[in-house]
């Protein structure tokens, strides 16, 4: 198949209206993507995004729309036969490379392409993505990473001996994926802004479906934390898990005395408790918090495998919290996952937003498969949000994720969901300005 078109649309979502999303660093977030849609002149199109908070969005849209130069025009079978050094390619130009180099907004345009990439050869393999890593040969998935900047901590040959022992087994995990699903927690009782009747409401609704480990997002005030973190154990107990989530809002000697300050509620971990960049402060934190049980969690904004691979040998990380739309797509969430096992650290993806969910099970899915074959510690984030705009949405069983069945990369949109919210100029937000509740922004 060759590529005709590289599309891409300001997809927002008016989720600041319930405080959905909300937490301390990010009060009002309306959770949008840069959507990019590839056609061909086949049948299948690919259908990819990257997660936005709102304003910029129409800033990674322009980035994304950059890197059509380096597809349309391609064959599939160049692009797919040789993926890693399509990677190296896309990530390399030397004007592009300026305003990254594979970070910030060119980074996030880049997963957006590479995610509709992945999602178009799991549709023409009549697959979904999860599916079609596993039946690779660990040889093939070798081929897809750029080992650039990491051999120091991750050799091929070493990524080839943890797949090739990933072999045994295979066939028995996938199929106890597909009976049992993989374990799932919620964040969605603990937004920062949510009342306390809604807090209690959605602890109650999701313990009743099965839920046994909860986030709350923590880190504006400590009174208020240590009110709504009694809440949340007065409603879950202490036999259930409890996670807290600063989202970067405070420096290191900071994060250290709030967290002991909230140690009697037994968080399992703190997760961004600082700079997403700060891998000396993580360590820091993570070496004092240690003594009392508290680990550290982070990656959703951390840059590239590069940083996560500072993070892993600094032991900054116990949790390693992968995001499908953060970094370079697939392929550098592979030499991550690859990166995390060799450390011994559990990969507990991040996930929520628009989409995101959707994309980052079929990373689990492949994870445990193949890569690291013992559940463990290991869950992914969940949340119910927007999950009706997608033609194959994430299924959950007894607080557990259903693998996919459909083709592809599950992240493609209906399309009056593209019609209705594309920003500025979609009916529901003309609805928004007209009413008051928003007010466009000049793009």
């Amino acid at each position: 198949m060759k590529i005709s078109s590289l599309q891409v649309k300001d997809i927002r979502f008016p989720t600041s209206l319930d405080a959905d999303g909300s937490d301390a660093m990010h009060p009002d977030p309306d959770y949008s993507c840069a959507y990019v849609i590839i056609k061909g002149d086949g049948k299948h199109e690919g259908h990819g995004l990257t997660f936005t908070i709102g304003r910029g969005t129409d800033i990674v849209v322009v980035a994304a729309k950059s890197l059509a130069r380096f597809v349309v025009g391609r064959n599939t079978t160049d692009i797919f036969c040789n993926f890693g050094k399509f990677y190296r390619e896309l990530t390399s130009d030397s004007q592009l490379r300026w305003i990254g180099p594979e970070k910030g907004v060119i980074h996030l345009a880049t997963a957006a392409v590479l995610n509709a990439l992945w999602d178009l050869w799991g549709k023409m393999s009549n697959k979904p993505v999860w599916k079609l890593l596993a039946d690779m040969r660990p040889e093939e998935i070798v081929s897809l990473i750029d080992f650039r900047y990491i051999s120091d901590a991750l050799t091929e040959e070493e990524a080839l001996d943890i797949l090739r022992k990933g072999q045994q087994g295979k066939e028995i995990r996938e199929k106890a994926m597909l009976e049992s699903g993989f374990p799932a927690y919620t964040t969605h009782c603990g937004w920062i802004g949510y009342s306390d009747d809604k807090i209690r409401m959605l602890c109650k609704k999701y313990l009743a479906d099965g839920f046994t480990k909860f986030k709350v997002k923590i880190g504006a005030d400590l009174q208020d934390d240590i009110r709504r973190c009694t809440i949340i154990r007065e409603e879950i107990g202490y036999e259930n898990q409890m996670m807290t989530d600063a989202n970067q809002r405070w420096n290191v000697q900071e994060s250290i005395d709030w967290m002991k300050a909230l140690a009697r509620f037994k968080p399992l971990w703190i997760e961004e408790p600082t700079s997403p960049d700060d891998v000396l402060g993580h360590a820091a934190i993570a070496k004092a918090l240690n003594p009392i049980g508290i680990g550290v969690a982070t990656g959703e904004q951390c840059q590239n495998r590069v940083m996560f691979k500072q993070f892993l040998q600094a032991e900054a990380m116990q949790y390693c919290q992968i995001d499908a739309a953060r970094v370079g797509g697939v392929n550098e969430n592979i030499a991550i996952m690859l990166l995390a096992e060799k450390f011994g650290v559990p990969v507990c993806p991040h996930a929520g937003g628009v989409g995101l969910c959707e994309l980052v099970q079929h990373l689990q899915f492949f994870n445990i498969i193949c890569i690291s074959t013992d559940i463990g510690k290991k869950v992914i984030e969940h949340v119910d949000h927007l999950h009706e705009h997608f033609k194959d949405p994430v299924r959950t069983r007894n607080a557990c994720y259903l693998a996919p069945t459909m083709a592809g990369y599950s992240c493609e949109m209906h399309e009056q969901s593209l019609i209705d919210y594309e920003y500025p100029n979609g009916p529901k937000w003309q609805q928004l300005f007209k009413e008051g509740k928003f007010k466009p922004e000049i793009i």
